[in-house]
């Protein structure tokens, strides 16, 4: 059977998997599977909580089908997994997730059937710790009776520009062969087209290195601005001073989360320093990163210490949680960061974002949200999160929810520095 009439299973329906199965399901049988019942549910009535889909996104793709049940499974010969990979709370990988799925799909595995897998790991990761778990819950031998394949995704959230087809899609396979057939299934549907990678290995530590680039790049603009802030420098007028060169990198100081660029750098140092290396330059630059919660608290404090503001009940309020503007996504938001050192310091923290689930947040951080923030209220106020809204409310407007003499922090440098008492 060609790769042009075999149904498709996307294990995972998040912000990578859906687009995939509805860009898929437009054009062939689709599988749509998800553990999280209430989100098929919603998915079947034609609602996507993370907003990357509308309605009539979901109903063109009239090949796709959403399930819970993974009997639905067997129905598939090619499976593509699209799982988080997380870390835990000492910063290691966690592929509980991705291990769990395959043992999951291994049931259903049939001879010449093949697994893709999306999830971002660390080199080796695909052949040395899911192909084994593929084999010992089917009874099948890899690259005799089923293949595997590997292509990282590439999904912006938020990002109504570039979406799934427009982003080149590197791809790999097992075997020669099953590498041509998984470069021309995704060529199928990826308008940018795809480039396939020499190996499974090559393309999982391609995609690793990507977030892991963008990661030190925040990381040096960040310690720019910790020196610039030492010396009296607005950082952001020194960005866009060097920003006229035409080879210097647009990046910007700011909390780093979500994902990907919070995240992948850690699963690189474990392979790394599994193999006997302990890195240097990457570790260094998730210090920093990891620390802008802690320093962005500190000049918060000190700012508000300066108008003779009392930490005994002064109160501080955070716009914006997510971990990117303009999305829902909570994941590894380090706005969080921001909330805990705040809340160290005896502050009681209020947190506004039109962006997320009230329900969730309570449930994954313990966060109370505040639906509309009282005016005059603030001793200090942290525009956290560059949402749309925020930025067409004004700083004067947002400056409302402060007492006199509160403290009002640009963290994104959304308004020009006169309209802030305080920016990165």
């Amino acid at each position: 059977m060609t790769s042009e009439l075999k149904t498709i299973a996307v294990v995972g329906l998040g912000y990578v998997g859906l687009p995939l199965a509805v860009e898929f399901g437009k054009h062939r049988p689709v599988i749509g599977f998800d553990i999280n019942e209430d989100r098929i549910n919603a998915l079947r009535l034609g609602h996507d909580a993370t907003n990357e889909l509308s309605k009539e996104e979901l109903v063109a793709a009239d090949q796709l089908t959403f399930t819970s049940g993974s009997n639905d499974l067997a129905n598939a010969s090619i499976y593509i997994v699209t799982v988080p990979t997380p870390i835990d709370v000492h910063k290691r990988p966690d592929l509980s997730p991705l291990l769990t799925a395959s043992e999951i799909l291994a049931s259903y595995l049939k001879p010449n059937d093949i697994v893709i897998y999306e999830s971002t790991v660390y080199p080796g990761a695909t052949e040395e710790d899911c192909v084994p778990i593929l084999e010992r819950f089917s009874g099948l031998t890899f690259n005799t009776d089923f293949f595997v394949g590997y292509s990282p995704e590439r999904i912006n959230p938020g990002d109504k520009k570039h979406r799934l087809t427009d982003i080149c899609k590197v791809t790999s396979g097992s075997t020669t062969d099953v590498a041509e057939e998984v470069d021309k299934l995704y060529a199928s549907i990826i308008i940018a087209g795809t480039y396939k990678a020499e190996s499974i290995r090559v393309a999982e530590a391609a995609k690793v290195i990507e977030n892991t680039q963008r990661d030190l790049n925040i990381a040096l603009v960040n310690e720019f601005s910790i020196i610039f802030n030492k010396m009296n420098i607005d950082t952001e007028a020194v960005l866009k001073a060097a920003g006229t060169k035409w080879n210097f990198l647009p990046f910007r100081p700011g909390l780093v989360g979500g994902h990907c660029i919070g995240v992948d750098p850690y699963y690189l140092t474990h392979k790394a320093e599994a193999v006997g290396y302990h890195p240097q330059v990457i570790l260094a630059g998730r210090r920093i990163n990891d620390g802008m919660g802690a320093y962005v608290a500190g000049r918060l404090v000190k700012a508000m210490l300066r108008r003779c503001a009392h930490l005994d009940g002064a109160r501080v309020l955070i716009l914006g949680l997510t971990f990117k503007e303009n999305c829902p996504d909570l994941r590894n938001t380090r706005v969080v960061d921001l909330v805990a050192e705040l809340s160290d310091y005896g502050i009681d923290v209020d947190v506004h974002d039109p962006f997320v689930d009230a329900v969730e947040v309570q449930k994954e951080y313990g966060i109370v949200l505040k639906t509309t923030p009282e005016k005059e209220t603030y001793d200090g106020i942290v525009l956290a999160v560059a949402h749309d809204s925020y930025r067409q409310a004004g700083a004067d407007t947002l400056r409302t929810y402060g007492r006199d003499g509160h403290v009002f922090c640009d963290l994104k440098s959304v308004f020009s520095c006169n309209e802030s008492d305080l920016r990165l």
